[in-house]
């Protein structure tokens, strides 16, 4: 076999470089789990019709095709879902009857998109989503809580960089443009998709697309990018709305509801974490009516939002009841892949082994699985030489692997372990010895911590 090409855009992480990626899963977890988030994973496809329902993902769908299709279309209207919301809708309208409402959920999946390949952006990668769900209604300060409770998430991965959370709300935006005359929703909606590319475009260049692609007037055009600008760490972008002399009782209800949001996370505010309201936000997908969240990280803003969502009230219906929901994916592949490029992040091992037993001779490597079987069975993981080298070049082995302890069985039967970073070599009971706690597994650690100030 020749040797593979490799897949752009399908990232596969080295076994040091996955441990951190499990690491940071069961940090995730811990943490949903805490705050009463229960876990749940949905299938790989969705009808395409469903995937399709709502935002412009067109060109993003991995369609399903067997082999020998003979359908007309030439596929079998299924699709590899894009992200973790349409199918948790889908869920959701299907299992009604046996959920309690408001139901919290969270879910850790890998998703697809068909999208040109970059730093950030891949075919195929993982997320990490929370939501949480209502019957009808859904009160307003569960959109504070799945706030908290990613930032709360985000706080426990020591590794990451300083970020800021980004919180705007629909509500207000599209409150500013019905006051300013721009009544219709596909205006609306157009409007809010040209504002939201000014984290990528000039101000000129989005202004120039308001009146050249929308529409607007240059007058009505400055007011919008006016709002856009307004940006806050508290709740003063209320004042900073009211002085551009816009009316409307939508804008009022999104402005109480971002300041509540906001100054219910001001407590969580640290030296790496901060929460502002960006009245620039807006998110593309159209199926958010309310409060919608971005996330950058602090030295890496050309990776746009890694963590983002917000309140979406009519995306799950079945025609006589709603069920509206509120929730924010991280983008687990787009952080870890990128950190682990620039940075070098891994384990500081390449196995889990705390312990290399070494093997004497052959004849007796029975007796080395016998002390790995007695190590195991007090929770230190360790593997048996693979070969009756020369001492010297087994401990060459563990070092290359990162394992800090070498296992040695004397001629007599007694027992000796060494700590090959220091050179100690202590005498140990295979029943009872147990490493430090600090090197029976493996730690997240940086090659070069310095890149990720």
């Amino acid at each position: 076999m020749s040797k593979p090409t490799p897949l752009s855009g399908f990232p596969e992480l080295l076994p040091e470089q996955r441990f951190v990626e499990q690491q940071v899963i069961d940090t995730l977890r811990r943490t949903f789990e805490l705050h009463g988030f229960a876990g749940i994973e949905t299938r790989a496809v969705e009808p395409l019709d469903q995937l399709l329902r709502k935002g412009d993902t067109s060109k993003e769908v991995y369609l399903l095709r067997r082999l020998h299709e003979e359908s007309a279309e030439g596929h079998a209207g299924l699709g590899l879902h894009f992200d973790l919301t349409v199918p948790f809708a889908r869920y959701v309208l299907e299992n009604a009857g046996k959920l309690e409402f408001p139901f919290r959920r969270y879910q850790i999946q890998k998703v697809w998109r068909g999208e040109r390949p970059q730093e950030g952006r891949y075919r195929e990668f993982t997320q990490a989503d929370i939501d949480i769900v209502g019957r009808d209604v859904l009160p307003f300060h569960h959109d504070v809580e799945v706030t908290r409770v990613m930032v709360d998430a985000l706080s426990r991965l020591a590794f990451l960089p300083g970020f800021r959370l980004q919180v705007n709300n629909r509500k207000l935006i599209q409150g500013f443009y019905a006051g300013l005359g721009i009544a219709s929703g596909d205006a609306t909606d157009e409007v809010m998709r040209v504002v939201d590319k000014l984290d990528k475009l000039p101000v000129e260049r989005v202004r120039s697309m308001l009146v050249d692609e929308v529409g607007l007037d240059g007058a009505t055009a400055d007011r919008v990018l006016s709002l856009a600008t307004i940006r806050a760490a508290d709740d003063s972008f209320v004042a900073a709305v009211r002085a551009l002399g816009v009316e409307h009782e939508l804008l009022d209800e999104g402005l109480a509801e971002l300041a509540e949001l906001v100054t219910a996370c001001a407590p969580l505010v640290t030296d790496r974490v901060r929460v502002e309201a960006d009245l620039s936000i807006a998110r593309g997908l159209d199926y958010y009516t309310g409060t919608v969240f971005e996330t950058r990280l602090d030295g890496y803003e050309s990776l746009g939002s890694i963590c983002s969502g917000g309140r979406y009230d009519a995306l799950a219906s079945d025609g006589r009841t709603t069920y509206p929901g509120v929730g924010i994916s991280l983008g687990l592949s787009r952080v870890l892949v990128t950190l682990a490029t620039r940075t070098g992040l891994a384990a500081d091992r390449k196995v889990p082994s705390a312990v290399l037993v070494a093997v004497t001779d052959e004849e007796s490597r029975s007796v080395s699985d016998g002390v790995a079987t007695a190590l195991r069975s007090q929770g230190v993981p360790c593997e048996v030489a693979a070969s009756a080298q020369k001492f010297g070049k087994q401990i060459r082995y563990a070092e290359r692997r990162g394992i800090p302890f070498v296992w040695f069985v004397q001629d007599d039967g007694t027992h000796q372990v060494k700590d090959i970073r220091s050179g100690d070599q202590v005498a140990a009971d295979p029943a009872s010895w147990t490493p430090p706690t600090a090197d029976l597994r493996p730690h997240v650690a940086a090659a070069n911590p310095e890149e990720q100030q």
